[in-house]
């Protein structure tokens, strides 16, 4: 078989270097193959299942080609097409001057966890893996409706990443979807290796400080979007799915909302706005009253809160910028150290450095008791862009509230709602309260097709 061993040869000459490239020759009582791949990327398994077997019971090579198209077998153009295949994962066969290629790419993490970052109490406890097919699956388990529709990409020059978006047809908007097909097909760069950076490419401002589409590991709160009318990103390598457009009440809602009493549900959307408003302005209104408006509070609050500072040698908000920079060095490093000493560090790192700084006159003890409420508050937002949002958010007020006192709080609360106002997500208000009529979220009306 020269003209095999030549094509094989050139092959081997593409790939100078790697230990992984594997070439068999095959021979049975009729004629010979060679049979190339990379063995870190494929499954040995599948190359015997469809290729080796149905070799050694070939009689002909005729019967032998037939297989492999049934098996989903394409022909290969050149050599050069042949190192494309190879990377991505597919075993190609070679007869003389024939080349076929077979996808045989192993599944490297093909099964679902447990949720990590959006964590339930009633709901489904399982989350996305990191194979693409394993997502689709779990997601066709939940929504079955003929019109949930699928489409392939690829995005990445060099890591060729597949991208499946997933959208009901009967309820996407076209040019929604269009909107989003020539943005991934407009994404220029070589890398493509998460949701996140994902996101970041298809955002049109790279400086939002908001976040519009939706990540999420929860394949509930995946098939509530796609009811909803939106578009599903799935990535290949990642347990995260994109959801597209999403708007700002989307970030306040936690699934358990769906599973819980009618007056469960809103006690907690309100504890949720609460505790927005807290971790946002409680931190600029500590400046503003002891910088500026100490009239607004009650005198024995007023007197109270000026002898728990009378040790503090600086103005009000460096004393606030210290400890929000503290609590904000150790939710860092409560998330960089590893799980099993990352909460007790940065717990006792907490406490001493709280009853250290207070002991030493360095901060207030009030302030100390307003950074533990503002950092439970901002804990309490259930998706965490929209909760990094509104921790830099926080400073900004600070500054404003230095600044003014609390007019500066009013006109910078001002700002934010008209800064919210104007952005939009994939041409929907970003203050949008529902992106579809509430009902048809979450039940399918009567004639709609299955």
């Amino acid at each position: 078989m020269s003209t095999t061993n030549l094509i094989v040869e050139r092959v081997k000459l593409m790939f100078p270097a790697l230990v992984d490239l594997r070439t068999l020759h095959l021979r049975n009582l009729s004629f010979e193959i060679d049979i190339l791949y990379l063995s870190t990327l494929v499954d040995i398994n599948v190359i015997n299942k469809y290729v080796s077997v149905p070799f050694n019971n070939s009689h002909a090579f005729d019967y032998f080609e037939a297989q492999l198209f049934s098996f989903g077998a394409e022909v290969v153009a050149d050599t050069e097409d042949i190192r494309k295949r190879l990377l991505l994962g597919h075993t190609c066969i070679i007869y003389y001057d024939k080349i076929y290629s077979i996808s045989a790419k192993r599944s490297l993490n093909d099964q679902p966890g447990e949720n990590k970052t959006e964590n339930t109490i009633l709901g489904p406890s399982k989350s996305f893996s990191e194979d693409l097919h394993t997502n689709m699956a779990l997601i066709r388990s939940r929504y079955k409706r003929a019109s949930l529709s699928s489409e392939a990409l690829t995005v990445g020059h060099w890591s060729k990443t597949e991208i499946i978006l997933m959208y009901d047809a009967t309820h996407t908007k076209p040019e929604l979807l269009e909107q989003v097909r020539s943005k991934l097909l407009a994404i220029d760069v070589d890398l493509v290796q998460a949701s996140g950076q994902l996101e970041r490419l298809l955002n049109d401002s790279r400086i939002s400080l908001f976040p519009k589409m939706m990540i999420t590991e929860r394949p509930d709160r995946t098939v509530l979007n796609l009811a909803q009318g939106k578009i599903v990103i799935l990535m290949e390598g990642t347990a995260y799915a994109l959801a597209v457009p999403c708007v700002f009440f989307d970030f306040m809602s936690a699934m358990d909302d769906l599973y819980q009493s009618f007056w469960i549900t809103k006690s907690l959307v309100i504890l949720r706005y609460i505790s927005l408003l807290i971790t946002v302005t409680l931190p600029a209104f500590y400046v503003a009253i002891v910088s500026y408006n100490p009239e607004i509070l009650r005198v024995q609050l007023t007197l109270s809160i000026a002898g728990s500072r009378a040790a503090v040698p600086y103005p009000s908000y460096i004393e606030v910028f210290i400890m929000l920079f503290m609590i904000e060095a150790l939710i860092e490093a409560s998330l960089r150290l590893p799980k099993y000493i990352g909460s007790t560090a940065t717990t006792v790192g907490g406490l001493i450095l709280g009853q250290a700084a207070q002991q030493a006159g360095l901060v207030s003890s009030i302030m100390i008791i307003i950074t533990s409420a503002v950092a439970i508050s901002n804990f309490v937002i259930p998706i965490n862009a929209m909760s990094f949002a509104m921790r830099f958010v926080k400073f900004v007020l600070i500054v404003f509230a230095a600044l003014f006192g609390v007019v500066g709080i009013v006109v910078g609360m001002f700002l934010l709602v008209n800064y919210l106002a104007s952005l939009r997500s994939f041409g929907e208000p970003y203050l949008k309260i529902y992106m579809r009529e509430k009902k048809a979220s979450y039940s399918i009306k009567e004639g709609d097709p299955m």
